[in-house]
């Protein structure tokens, strides 16, 4: 299988730099093709604006999404961007490693989604009408691939329960497994999750190290995340609702999950 590795972590001798290398050497001692995305080390460019459109009139306003449709069907985006398409395109499975900034990922990978999520290829992918509401969250032209997340955090394990402080770490990473991966069609493995980073010795390093591998063996064998698919009947379109005899009672987004 290919893998595409997005890594986003601006020192190479970090604990995310460690866990990469060994990520990268363990799926290809499996037998994998792996290429790496490190958005630092490549100097990638996080803004989306009209740089990202070749030949275009400089005079004209510029709009996001109709300036990204209109490079995108036409050969006219910048080559940064076809390049990391070429790459999703050429992936059976991507993996998104970065460390929780401010609830988040570092906005150099939020650089990269925005980007290469062009109009056509990320979204606006397919029919919108009565009964279907184009192809997102569960189809697009990432259908049939997998992903995941493996993400760095400071706070301990308890910060991130369900009663925790920082919130539950499903509902933090939900804009991202949902949204950035699940949207254009991605099966999403659950994540793979250091806690308490600033407390990593070689002993822990090696636990690490040791369920990293079951999860990396296992990739392709694991059940994804059990998200609803927008348009096999679970929801009402168009108005993008949960049906309500499903999950009756609940709200928020465990009720988007099975």
């Amino acid at each position: 299988m290919n893998v595409l590795i997005v890594y986003a972590h601006p020192e190479r001798r970090s604990l995310n730099g460690a866990i990469n290398d060994f990520t990268v050497e363990r799926l290809r001692a499996n037998g994998h093709a792996v290429q790496v995305s490190d958005l630092y080390a490549m100097n990638w460019k996080a803004l989306l604006d009209a740089d990202d459109v070749r030949e275009r009139r400089s005079d004209a306003p510029f709009h996001p999404s109709l300036d990204s449709k209109h490079a995108f069907e036409n050969g006219l985006q910048s080559r940064d961007i076809e390049i990391e398409q070429d790459k999703l395109r050429w992936a059976d499975a991507l993996i998104l490693q970065f460390p929780m900034w401010w609830f988040s990922m570092p906005a150099i990978m939020k650089g990269w989604v925005e980007r290469v999520y062009a109009y056509g290829f990320g979204y606006g992918v397919g029919e919108h009408s009565d009964t279907h509401w184009g192809d997102r969250y569960g189809e697009g032209l990432m259908a049939g691939k997998r992903a995941m997340i493996v993400v760095t955090t400071g706070g301990w394990e308890s910060h991130y329960s369900p009663r925790g402080i920082n919130g539950p770490i499903d509902d933090l990473l939900f804009p991202i497994q949902h949204g950035v991966l699940f949207y254009p069609g991605f099966d999403v493995l659950p994540p793979f999750v250091v806690y308490h980073t600033s407390q990593m010795d070689a002993t822990r390093l090696q636990t690490t190290y040791d369920a990293l591998s079951k999860r990396l063996d296992r990739f392709w064998d694991d059940a994804p995340i059990a998200f609803r698919k927008q348009n096999h009947g679970d929801y009402a379109i168009p108005q993008l609702t949960l049906r309500a005899e499903l999950a009756e009672g609940e709200s928020g987004f465990a009720a988007h999950v099975e």
